[in-house]
């Protein structure tokens, strides 16, 4: 696993080199459709995990993760998401075997993941990966390729394999400190895929990335997928969370306050109603303002935006059709993942109020561990 080291010097450089290589046509079709191989059988479990710390000043113990329950699938990619301080990092390092909980259990592959078996089958690629400078790509998966005792043959094979596979097949053979923060990403993913792993955790993968770097990293994941991988990816980068993972989960606070498909989670509570003819009286708006309706009026064309549950969408086309206004189209909103997790953020703000003791549970200097 690549050290992780949260340094500007794991970022672009003066002088660093940029890749034009794109990813794979094969990629790129995989990437259009999406479509998943996940199974029914659990890559990732979690139950009732509890993981405390005490903080430092006060000396009271704190939860930085409290209760939660999951199941990712194998072949799944499932986004794990949730403010800073949230517990995303205490349950990953619980995954990897790096921690322990006090409560609860945790399962990778159907073992624990202390278990060396396992340790050889999941990998993790860290927010800023850290590497010897003065290698290249090829020599420093090499260099990794030996730590898991494959043969020079096999070694290079593989090294060639991994770099043409993240795009830079013509830049291996320079050195890492000439590479920008999105190719050093890539050098991060190939790494990740030396022991060919079944389960692979990516911490912000795409973080500081420029938009094609964005793009050629989501269709790398997405063919990861397709390989029969599972993924499981920490990110605050929403936009490419929506666009990949299967499911995801909102933390806050050491608790799962949503979760679900990301396809079910961004149907919109709201519907467009758009109709002709229909006036604006004080009545008619009256009634539309006790459905919880609101009206826009352009000309002759009035645009009402209501609820999207079937009765009250049924109740605002009666209303429409009583007052003989003419129904052109009925569009349901699609909210963001953006969306969501501010709301699910915001009520759990809500929900915490002014009595939650510590703002931030795993903030380093203030924590040890119990």
């Amino acid at each position: 696993m690549a050290r992780d080291k949260s340094s500007p010097s794991t970022g672009a450089q003066t002088g660093e080199v940029e890749s034009t290589e794109g990813f794979s046509g094969a990629i790129s079709s995989v990437a259009a459709n999406g479509a998943s191989a996940a199974s029914g059988e659990a890559a990732i479990e979690i139950k009732n995990l509890v993981k405390r710390y005490r903080n430092m000043i006060t000396r009271e113990w704190v939860n930085a993760v409290n209760d939660i329950s999951l199941e990712v699938k194998q072949g799944e990619i499932f986004g794990f998401l949730g403010p800073n301080g949230a517990g995303k990092t205490t349950t990953i390092k619980a995954l990897l075997g790096l921690i322990f909980p006090d409560s609860g259990v945790v399962k990778v592959l159907g073992q624990a993941p202390g278990n060396n078996e396992i340790k050889a089958r999941i990998s993790y690629l860290p927010e800023s990966p850290y590497f010897y400078e003065h290698m290249s790509a090829k020599e420093i998966i090499n260099f990794y390729a030996s730590l898991f005792g494959l043969d020079p043959r096999e070694r290079s094979k593989r090294a060639d394999y991994l770099i043409d596979l993240v795009g830079l097949a013509s830049a291996g053979n320079k050195p890492l400190r000439a590479f920008s923060k999105g190719m050093l990403q890539r050098v991060g993913i190939a790494q990740s895929l030396i022991n060919d792993p079944k389960v692979l955790f990516f911490d912000e993968p795409t973080s500081g990335l420029d938009p094609i770097a964005h793009r050629d990293i989501r269709d790398l994941i997405l063919h990861l997928r397709t390989e029969g991988r599972t993924l499981f990816l920490s990110s605050h980068q929403l936009s490419d969370v929506e666009l990949v993972c299967d499911r995801v989960s909102i933390l806050y606070r050491g608790k799962i306050r949503k979760m679900g498909r990301v396809d079910e989670l961004v149907i919109g509570g709201n519907v467009e109603i758009l109709v002709m003819g229909l006036d604006p009286t004080p009545t008619v708006t009256a009634e539309l303002t006790a459905l919880g309706a609101k009206l826009e009026q352009s000309g002759r064309d009035t645009l009402i935006i209501g609820k999207a549950d079937i009765e009250s969408k049924n109740a605002l086309i009666d209303l429409i059709r009583r007052y003989k206004a003419q129904l052109i189209a009925v569009t349901p909103t699609r909210r963001t993942l953006e969306d969501i997790f501010i709301e699910t953020v915001r009520e759990g703000e809500v929900e915490a109020g002014e009595a939650t003791k510590f703002a931030e549970a795993s903030t380093a200097e203030a924590l040890e561990v119990k």
